[in-house]
């Protein structure tokens, strides 16, 4: 997410079964075998409830504690004259304890039914939090689907730094932004970034629009007025980049210099500024995978839709969203984080360092390698305070985000990159780019937090850099030049 509006932001198969008229219900395919036997009784066993949340200190009711969801496959319906939504979530997971019950994050909308491996299961509802209780309970290591049929109007967030996210009305339509809690909104799941899954998302809007999500466009059917656009996500996904963008758009389909295909969606309104966009996105994606290593999916593309009140882009799994035409800074950023925070996720939102520091950092590398100020340049502007992105940098450490509010604040991506920086300096260049690449291949797909990547640092470069980070990192205030 450069998502700050300061950041440049300015220059298994899918089987749907027709229950009511327009309403989809997709049916999840269990992984498992047949449901719970008798000795798997709620409470049984040494069964309890899944917690709700996982602890995280920043976002303490995100995410719930209990199972692990391996995919999601997801059947919406949408109308924009209404707003209306019409859903079906089927959700794959495997119990890490024995469950009576599990909870799933969920905001507004209502539950029209809900399934345990096919047998109904009981419902509650409490804030964000809907709980199911299945007839069995779920054995410790079970695989089990749960399927939720839900519909309503859903909302749009504002979060505590003030910024909007969740289900957003366009112009022309909608779109689903999920950071760091919006997901809930457009589809219940654990809205946590520790929990990744695979995606199958299939929209239906009226005939003459679009639906764009994450992954590959898999099929697009047009029956009696309505288009459905199925789309997949085979590489594990944290929710909070899940997308749905539906509206009028400009479709562009070519590929990148290693042949990944490339989707690019835009705004009518916005064409004027785009025409580059194609050649863009392959030049940034070469030299990541270049710089980085190989571009860790199996797409590309963006989405540029009329949103001029939104006031930020957003890193979506494969397929970037932004509120207008972008600049190519921001493009950088934004594709950076395909390898920085979509491949490699933290586990915790206080470790958001690591997604928007390292974007930052691509960012400097990119001016760098392309006949502008080097990285030691920018380094000394944003220490000096004359970078026009340096404001705010020294609030707080970038690892130590004082509450949800600040997340998004400057000192995570400009003193984030600062930290890179300072790094690379202590280590040099071969070894620096060493461990950047390892990092990213060692976590691909996968989550990983600050303490393993300064582990790796001093692992990768045989140096004792406990200081370097203290102080850059963690410490309050400016820090001294030497």
């Amino acid at each position: 997410m450069p998502a700050r509006p300061s950041l440049r932001v300015l220059p298994g198969a899918l089987l749907l079964k027709r229950v009511l008229p327009g309403t989809l219900l997709l049916m999840l395919c269990a992984a498992c075998t047949g449901g719970a036997g008798a000795r798997d009784a709620p409470g049984g066993d040494g069964a309890g409830p899944g917690a709700a949340g996982v602890g995280d200190t920043l976002f303490p009711k995100l995410g719930n504690g209990g199972y692990d969801v391996t995919g999601y496959r997801l059947a919406l319906d949408y109308e924009p004259d209404s707003r209306h939504l019409k859903g079906t979530a089927r959700i794959t997971a495997r119990a890490t304890r024995a469950l009576s019950s599990f909870h799933l994050d969920l905001a507004g909308l209502r539950v029209r039914e809900a399934t345990v491996n096919g047998r109904p299961a009981k419902t509650a509802r409490g804030g964000t939090e809907l709980t199911l209780t299945p007839a069995a309970a779920l054995p410790k290591g079970r695989t089990f689907t749960a399927t939720v049929v839900y519909d309503g109007t859903p909302k749009t967030l504002t979060d505590p730094d003030g910024s909007k996210e969740g289900w957003i009305g366009t112009d022309d339509g909608a779109v689903g932004l999920g950071e760091p809690t919006g997901s809930m909104t457009w589809f219940p799941g654990n809205n946590h970034p520790s929990d990744k899954a695979t995606y199958d998302i299939a929209v239906t809007v009226p005939k003459g629009l679009t639906a764009v999500s994450n992954g590959e466009l898999k099929r697009q059917d047009t029956h009696g007025g309505r288009t459905t656009f199925q789309w997949h996500s085979g590489e594990p996904m944290a929710g909070y980049l899940a997308t749905v963008a539906i509206g009028r758009f400009d479709i562009h389909t070519t590929t990148t210099g290693d042949g990944t295909p490339q989707y690019l969606a835009v705004d009518p309104t916005e064409a004027d500024g785009t025409g580059r966009l194609p050649g863009q996105i392959t030049d940034v994606i070469d030299w990541g995978s270049r710089t980085f290593g190989r571009y860790p999916f199996s797409s590309t593309g963006l989405i540029v839709d009329h949103l001029p009140d939104l006031g930020y882009a957003l890193e979506t799994q494969t397929r970037p969203y932004f509120d207008g035409a972008p600049d190519e800074a921001l493009i950088v950023h934004e594709l950076a984080h395909q390898w920085f925070g979509d491949s490699v996720t933290p586990r915790a939102w206080k470790d958001m360092w690591l997604n928007e520091g390292f974007a930052t950092y691509a960012e400097w590398l990119w001016e760098e390698d392309h006949d502008g100020r080097t990285a030691q340049q920018i380094f000394d502007d944003f220490y000096d305070g004359t970078d026009d992105e340096s404001d705010g940098i020294w609030d707080f450490p970038p690892a130590a985000p004082p509450s949800a509010e600040h997340l998004s604040d400057p000192p995570v991506y400009g003193r984030g990159a600062m930290v890179l920086h300072k790094l690379r300096q202590a280590v040099g260049d071969k070894t620096f780019f060493t461990i950047l690449r390892t990092w990213l291949k060692d976590h691909r797909h996968a989550n990983a937090g600050t303490g393993r990547f300064i582990a790796l640092c001093e692992r990768a470069s045989g140096k004792d850099l406990g200081h370097l980070f203290e102080v850059w990192l963690y410490r309050d205030g400016k820090p001294k030049m030497p």
